[in-house]
């Protein structure tokens, strides 16, 4: 019998960055820079109702499926999109994301809030949240290196 359930969850990660809000929006709508801290999309249209698509995974794991469109772009500011993540043929979540950016004295802000759907315990928001965290850090070193 299979047991399904939603684990519904909201997280919010915080970093501040030595760069522009520019080259923070910049890491986030340039596909190659994206590519250097995020999966390389497949398919990449930064505007609003734009989608991003990548597909991929270790060798000998799962693939994963991201797919998101993008709901609310401010630029230098704000981000917002839906995704949908699929760890082989299943869906294993779905997430609302809101990417704020704030000017603060040396650098910017970063608010990463991530509202999400976890599905029949394939996925846990205590497991997003531990990766997101790594990926944003990934983000950081990239600009260490420009500061």
């Amino acid at each position: 019998m299979n047991e399904h359930f939603v684990k519904h969850a909201t997280f919010v990660i915080e970093r501040t960055y030595a760069a522009s809000q520019e080259q923070v929006y910049r890491a986030w709508a340039d596909p190659a820079f994206k590519a250097k801290w995020f999966s390389k999309p497949d398919s990449f249209e930064f505007r609003i109702g734009g989608r991003e698509y990548s597909k991929g995974g270790p060798p000998e794991g799962p693939v994963f499926t991201f797919d998101a469109v993008y709901q609310e772009l401010v630029p230098g500011e704000r981000i917002v999109y839906t995704y949908t993540l699929d760890s082989n043929d299943t869906r294993i979540s779905v997430s609302n994301t809101t990417v704020e950016l704030i000017a603060v004295e040396g650098g910017t802000r970063l608010i990463y809030t991530e509202q999400g759907a976890y599905f029949d315990g394939h996925d846990t928001p205590e497991i997003r949240e531990h990766g997101t965290a790594l990926m944003l850090d990934g983000l950081g070193k990239l600009f260490e290196g420009e500061a």
